[in-house]
């Protein structure tokens, strides 16, 4: 079998970033595949299963609810590895035209109050495994530390 995408990217170089993961055809629509990666992989700690469970529902609610980009939203959710989460949009994009999109969503996360969307028995599989504080302080970093400075290395993978 032949290797598929995402393991042919060079992990040991890899930063945190926005990175555009695949192109993927539909009839004539383009679905752009975006690795929103938030940690270095192999390098930092991953992210603990509650913080991901919490920013999935908070980034899948401020996704399909974005004026300008909810037409557009195919699917958010984690990584298996934990270092991050996959967006797919339809449309043939760039990282950096969803630059803008990503860090409104996680500035919305850093400063979510509230009882987190889906967290309750009757909508969600799992909803006792969240951590809004958690989800809100790695979306404060991500912030921080990448998007408020982000530049063509944290754009386009390694090569």
């Amino acid at each position: 079998m032949e290797k598929i995408a995402s393991f042919t990217v060079d992990h040991l170089k890899l930063k945190p970033g926005i990175y555009v993961s695949r192109k993927d055809h539909a009839g004539n629509t383009t679905l752009t595949t975006f690795d929103i990666r938030m940690t270095s992989p192999n390098d930092e700690p991953v992210l603990n299963t509650a913080e991901v469970h919490t920013i999935e529902h908070l980034g899948a609610t401020y996704l399909r609810n974005d004026p300008d980009w909810k037409e557009n939203v195919i699917y958010f959710g984690p990584m298996g590895c934990r270092t991050g989460f996959y967006l797919i949009l339809a449309g043939d994009l760039e990282s950096e035209d969803v630059v803008e999109l990503v860090r409104s969503l996680f500035a919305w996360i850093a400063t979510f109050e509230g009882d987190v969307p889906g967290a309750s028995p009757k909508d969600c599989g799992n909803y006792l495994d969240m951590n809004l504080p958690m989800a809100r302080f790695v979306a404060r970093r991500y912030l921080s530390q990448t998007l408020d400075s982000i530049g063509p290395d944290s754009l386009h993978y390694p090569q």
